[in-house]
């Protein structure tokens, strides 16, 4: 099926208080996301992935083989990350749902030992791409990090939160300073109620 590029759940300011400015929305969302959608779209055309769902197409384009993927994977998998970026930010601070917490303090000890594998992981993507909080199939939560737009669909994971490390994601309000921009994250921008509906 077509993509769409999903309005924002907010005004383009709602976040800048936060630490994400207006220009970094319009240019995120309105020009590098619009670009995933209409390049996935021209791709798809006439293949047999036109009619098939965004999850459909991002696991049966991916090659776990390579490194280099091709562009229907690379384009429906950023539409699918930034689609669910965009859902677990918010301009209101929700509170962590108690579930969640438990369940972060099970599987990492703490919610703060959670923020700093999550942050590390994050930094420590060489290059573009995303960390992640993961559910994987055992019902384990567990903190990964992909490259440019692979994201866990390919490896049968759900996830509840995704962070994108690509520069144009953070670089008009934190120039190169990654690890500040994660820190932020996850301190003022994520909706943990959100991330909660996700397990």
């Amino acid at each position: 099926m077509a993509f769409t590029l999903p309005d924002l759940p907010y005004a383009h300011d709602a976040l800048a208080a936060l630490g994400m400015s207006k220009e970094t929305l319009e240019y995120h969302h309105d020009i590098h996301h619009k670009a995933y959608v209409d390049n996935g779209n021209k791709l798809i055309a006439g293949t047999e992935w036109e009619n098939k769902s965004v999850e459909e197409i991002v696991v049966g384009t991916y090659d776990k083989s390579a490194v280099a993927q091709n562009g229907i994977f690379n384009n429906a998998s950023q539409h699918w990350n930034h689609a669910l970026f965009w859902e677990v930010m918010g301009p209101g601070q929700t509170a962590m749902p108690g579930a969640l917490e438990k369940a972060l303090t099970e599987s990492f000890g703490s919610v703060d030992t959670f923020k700093e594998a999550f942050s590390a992981a994050g930094a420590g993507q060489f290059g573009s791409g995303w960390a992640w909080l993961v559910k994987d199939a055992d019902g384990a939560l567990k903190v990964t990090k992909t490259e440019n737009g692979v994201n866990p669909l390919c490896f049968g994971q759900t996830a509840l939160l995704g962070c994108d490390v690509w520069e144009h994601s953070y670089y008009i309000d934190f120039r190169n300073k990654r690890p500040a921009y994660l820190t932020n994250f996850l301190d003022k921008l994520v909706n943990w109620e959100a991330v909660a509906a996700r397990l």
